[in-house]
């Protein structure tokens, strides 16, 4: 027995104390707060977060777009609490689950989703989409998933599918599984397939007043640039059309989308650079996006709508057939050599328009990795007025 085996024996002992102490804390700031704790799993899709919310999030009623009007209207301190400083960041993104809606009461969908960030609530995200189907298909508490054991597995593929409602429509999920069928296997992408993707204004001229032209300009007082919807609303312009010769800064301005006005917003612009981009052997070529959406916000992934969106543009210009594969990378893509995302169209649609004028529209899929990253309670401890409602702190010069 060495000098110091009784510290050898007892360590065990030592380190279930203090984990006990841990728990026996946790559940005292639970118990001695004013609001109701909020539980969370934390995710990321190629460096961008998704923190989804599984528990305590306040009621909503009514079919999705209620709710997330409700949610704006009446628990929008929640968002902003989750979001922002100090318990989240600038560049932080959330997925509230929402198990009840009216495509999971007809049995379209198998749960909702309410997406957010740091300006406020977003229709359709493609990264959150890719770690939301991991998480659904590795949780079995029907409590919070209660249509946990409708999923099936295909002995073929290895997969299991969900069908997922989000504020643009039903998205499916395509998730790989271990061959029980009971946990997803982070080896293998994650593929969704699209709402109706299409294009609502090529080559539109956008002038740029004097006082805020920038040098790369050079002459001129205008610029143009794409507008495209893959769930969510995009402008996308070249890099080299803001005097650029990669990928750096971008605007803003409204659209009219044909189903809901709910949806009409311009949510992001996405700067791309043809030229550049990792690439696999299994697609025809890469390209590279910035993109910049909510308030002030850049994405960390390469952007799965706005991907959707891209592909919907480029087979509006005649660029994109049925079935070809490309590779789309964000900065933090480029530099790992890793967690592109790929895409392809699958086939064609038609929806409804303005006055009923059809709009010939695409579905994509798109494919990509999620990784867990942690898991988290968040509470507001009483006479915490600093961060009960968040914060952001921007330093001007």
């Amino acid at each position: 027995m060495p000098e110091n085996s009784d510290q050898v024996q007892y360590a065990p002992y030592s380190l279930l104390a203090r984990i006990t102490i841990d728990m026996d804390l946790a559940q005292s700031l639970e118990n001695a707060t004013s609001t109701q704790s909020i539980r969370c799993i934390d995710m990321h899709t190629t460096g961008e977060p998704t923190r989804i919310v599984y528990s305590g999030f306040p009621s909503l009623s009514g079919t999705l777009l209620e709710q997330r009007d409700q949610a704006m209207r009446d628990h929008d301190h929640v968002r902003r609490r989750l979001m922002l400083e100090p318990r989240g960041h600038d560049g932080m993104y959330g997925a509230i689950i929402r198990p009840d809606t009216e495509l999971v009461r007809s049995g379209e969908a198998h749960v909702g989703v309410l997406f957010i960030h740091n300006e406020g609530f977003s229709t359709m995200c493609g990264h959150a989409t890719i770690a939301l189907g991991r998480f659904l298909v590795d949780t079995h508490d029907l409590a919070v998933f209660p249509r946990r054991e409708e999923l099936e597995v295909d002995p073929e593929t290895q997969t299991v599918g969900v069908n997922i409602h989000a504020p643009c429509g039903l998205v499916r999920v395509t998730v790989p599984v271990a061959p029980n069928g009971r946990k997803s296997e982070a080896s293998r992408p994650v593929t969704f397939l699209s709402t109706p993707a299409f294009a609502s204004a090529i080559l539109l001229k956008v002038p740029i007043p004097a006082e805020i032209r920038w040098p790369e300009l050079d002459k001129k007082d205008s610029i143009c640039l794409d507008v495209s919807y893959g769930g969510a609303f995009y402008a996308i312009v070249n890099a080299c059309e803001l005097g650029f010769s990669n990928v750096d800064p971008g605007i803003k301005s409204a659209i009219q989308h044909p189903e809901d006005e709910r949806l009409s917003f311009l949510y992001s612009v996405m700067i791309v650079d043809p030229n550049t981009g990792y690439k696999s052997d299994n697609v025809v070529s890469a390209e590279t996006g910035l993109c910049y959406f909510a308030e002030n916000q850049i994405d960390r992934s390469p952007t799965g709508s706005c991907v959707t969106a891209r592909m919907a543009l480029a087979h509006a210009k005649g660029l994109r057939p049925i079935g070809q594969r490309w590779a789309y990378n964000s900065l933090v893509s480029n530099h790992f050599k890793a967690g592109a995302f790929s895409a392809e169209i699958v086939k064609k649609a038609t929806i409804d328009g303005p006055e009923g004028k059809p709009i010939e529209s695409v579905v994509v899929q798109v494919e990509g990795q999620a990784f867990y990253t942690g898991t988290s309670t968040f509470v507001v401890e009483d006479g915490d007025v600093t961060s009960s409602s968040g914060f952001t702190m921007n330093i001007v010069a």
